[in-house]
């Protein structure tokens, strides 16, 4: 090959760099707590098809209890990693929207793009896929054009826009905005630990057609419990360090397993610690609910 040809192939093959550096997998999944009673969300998905019509927009949830940020932090992890890698998130639960809190995209370890307020939903996914690198967005750049006297609607005039920008690969990761320091604000909880034979962790969320309680507490840390089918275990749970339930409950592999309206521990499909009520609804029955400031105690009799 002569020098001209290997000049138009070196060319040609840093010019598929520069596309690919710049494209991900035109995937755009949005998490909001607007709701679908009005036309909020269809707004940021109709910004997101003005970049570009090839994206392929997907739903997590628009169900997040209103300011929830606990709630929108959980979702995220329970569903980020389940997505190809590439994948672009928009998270807009943001009841601080308009003020100082940074609008930032975080790149996991797993490569995967939250586009979001650093205001403490990227708490979990930031500890359990890792951070690659966060940037914050330039607004000078990456927003609606029009909307700049708007301070109300981030998720449409900044983070649906960025994120569309993102995902179509009309901007690189590095075009979103300067890089930030590899941390995140992030929300207190009880994390999952053994404390001598007692587990200890937080009601992250509820399973909550069912009312079942799910907690933080992984299957491999309860196994240092040795727990066989049929093991009793002692539960107590407590709402900001006050005790509103305690009881004792059967590990079972299935709900039937228990009579109806009795209570039981079981793995959820996560593979963590939960507790329910068979054919009954353990949150409403005991009023128990999730959230930071919901822990329990796990011990086995």
């Amino acid at each position: 090959m002569n020098r001209y040809m290997k000049c138009i192939c070196l060319a040609f093959l840093f010019s598929l760099a520069i596309v690919f550096s710049f494209a991900q997998n035109k995937i755009l999944v949005f998490q909001t707590d607007f709701g679908l009673k009005d036309g909020a969300v269809s707004a940021m998905k109709g910004v997101a098809m003005g970049v570009s019509p090839d994206l392929k927009l997907f739903d997590l949830t628009h169900e997040i209890p209103a300011y929830n940020i606990w709630e929108a932090a959980y979702r995220l992890e329970q569903t980020v990693n389940y997505w190809p890698s590439g994948t672009v998130f928009v998270s807009v639960v943001d009841p601080g929207v308009g003020t100082s809190r940074k609008s930032v995209v975080l790149k996991t370890g797993t490569g995967h793009f939250i586009v979001t307020p650093d205001n403490g939903t990227l708490t979990l996914v930031a500890q359990s896929l890792g951070i690659a690198e966060i940037r914050q967005i330039d607004e000078s750049v990456n927003r609606r054009k029009g909307s700049e006297k708007s301070y109300t609607f981030h998720g449409r005039d900044v983070y649906a826009y960025t994120a569309a920008r993102l995902a179509a690969g009309v901007i690189s990761y590095e075009q979103v905005g300067p890089s930030l320091p590899k941390q995140v604000v992030s929300l207190p909880y009880q994390k999952a630990v053994l404390e001598g034979k007692k587990l200890k962790g937080t009601i992250a969320i509820l399973d909550i057609q069912y009312g079942n309680i799910w907690t933080n507490i992984p299957d491999d840390l309860f196994d240092h419990l040795n727990p066989n089918v049929g093991d009793v275990f002692n539960v107590v749970i407590y709402h900001s360090r006050i005790k509103v339930y305690e009881g004792r409950m059967p590990y079972t592999e299935t709900f039937g397993s228990v009579a109806k309206g009795k209570p039981l521990l079981y793995l959820n499909s996560l593979m963590q610690v939960s507790f329910a009520l068979n054919m009954d609804n353990f949150s409403t029955v005991h009023k128990v609910f999730s959230g930071s400031a919901w822990t329990v105690d796990v011990e086995k009799l």
